[in-house]
């Protein structure tokens, strides 16, 4: 396995490292003083205009849609392996991917409609999310169900001539909350009677079909990730054309383990930037301040995490590599116990390095000060979405078993 970046890739990190540079760090101050403002102005979900001041300048310099291999829509597309250190360097802080329109759920709703979605759908709904127009969200997590096991989905989509009515509720709609977020991938159930794992449809639905009700916004520890948010929406006798119904009946969970592969990759490409970010803060912090006559980075306990740390980023780092490389070269089915095993390494290790960061210091640590409280609330989160951690090891485990099934048989 070879993990060397190609020239091309190298170029690419340097580029993107001096847009940080240039745009990115300086502007993290504005950023948050913009959602402050329109939440105190009584209106959280109102675009920031940081943001779009910065994607003409990111398109402009070649980092645009670097997420999307394989798409003639979007030949910028990179493999997994190209594409796994850039998203590092956009995961150091939470909301740039944005800048490169790269950004969850609208990444993996992408992907979804470029591999799953008629030429019409993808006019309809796939350009503009390329261009960076509009903004999507997923709906498929609901209150009422265990949603860890994707076959629990009570979410009905029943057929009516030529539409689709859908009727259900779902929570955890990341991006709903936007005002540009203008389409709905919704999975839900067409057929309960069907084989377990045929039952599932996923469907595209226009965010303004009649019968579509935003209830409230969930804050993950207090944030409200406005304006992006993690709605509660209820959909009431929503209708859809038939057409907008991916790959046919029964074929929603076989579409969700093809878009959540790459999405659980990205997520853990950006922890380890996280993480990166967070042990730069922690060594620059531990030079700067002084306790108990030295400086902090003088202590044992100090220096044991700082290399525990590295440690940590840097196998966590050649596992991710290792499931790229596998994603692109042996398809994402057969990198299935990779891509468990990264989901379930990479967003411990980054909460255990922001975690030490918080410690190191101290009350601002906790605060708005520095990037690591908001950092940590966010790989908290990365321990459920896309499954969460148990699921995962469960995976890894039955498949570790069967090798020695296979061998006892033999």
């Amino acid at each position: 396995m070879q993990f060397d970046y190609t020239p091309n890739v190298r170029l690419m990190q340097q580029r993107l490292l001096a847009f940080f540079d240039e745009h990115i760090y300086p502007n993290e101050a504005r950023y948050l003083e913009e959602i402050r403002t329109n939440r105190q102005a009584g209106n959280a979900w109102v675009p920031t205009r940081v943001i779009e001041e910065l994607k003409p300048l990111a398109r402009k310099a070649g980092l645009w849609n670097l997420f999307l291999p394989r798409s003639t829509r979007a030949p910028e597309g990179l493999t997994n392996l190209e594409y796994a250190p850039l998203c590092e360097i956009m995961g150091r802080v939470p909301w740039s991917p944005e800048v490169f329109n790269c950004s969850a759920p609208d990444t993996g709703n992408m992907e979804t409609l470029e591999r799953y979605a008629t030429e019409a759908l993808k006019d309809r709904w796939l350009e503009p999310l390329l261009h960076g127009e509009i903004r999507s969200a997923f709906l498929m997590t609901e209150p009422a169900v265990a949603s860890s096991d994707a076959t629990n989905i009570a979410c009905r989509i029943e057929r009516d001539g030529d539409h689709y009515v859908v009727n259900g509720t779902k929570w955890w709609s990341s991006g709903a909350g936007d005002p540009r977020c203008k389409v709905y991938i919704v999975m839900g159930k067409t057929d309960p009677d069907a084989p377990r794992h045929a039952q599932q449809s996923m469907i595209v639905v226009p965010a303004d079909t009649p019968g579509i009700t935003v209830k409230r916004f969930l804050p993950v520890y207090g944030y409200d990730d406005a304006p992006h948010g993690h709605m509660e929406i209820e959909l009431r006798d929503v209708r859809v054309l038939a057409s907008n119904l991916l790959l046919g009946e029964g074929r929603g969970f076989e579409i969700a383990q093809g878009r959540l592969g790459p999405g659980r990759i990205h997520h853990c490409m950006r922890s380890i930037g996280a993480a990166e970010r967070a042990l730069e803060l922690m060594c620059t912090r531990s030079l700067e301040r002084v306790a108990f006559g030295k400086p902090l980075g003088e202590h044992g306990v100090t220096q044991e995490r700082i290399a525990q740390a590295r440690c940590e980023i840097e196998m966590t780092r050649l596992l991710t590599l290792k499931a790229a490389y596998m994603m692109d070269t042996v398809g994402n089915k057969a990198a299935r116990a990779e891509i468990a095993m990264i989901k379930v390494v990479a967003p411990n290790m980054a909460l255990k390095v922001i975690d030490w960061a918080i410690q190191l210091h101290g009350a601002a640590g906790v605060s708005d000060d520095f990037p690591l409280a908001y950092a940590w609330a966010n790989q908290r989160t990365l321990r459920l979405a896309d499954g969460p951690d148990e699921v995962h090891r469960n995976a890894i485990a039955r498949l570790e078993l069967a090798r020695y099934r296979r061998t006892r048989s033999a």
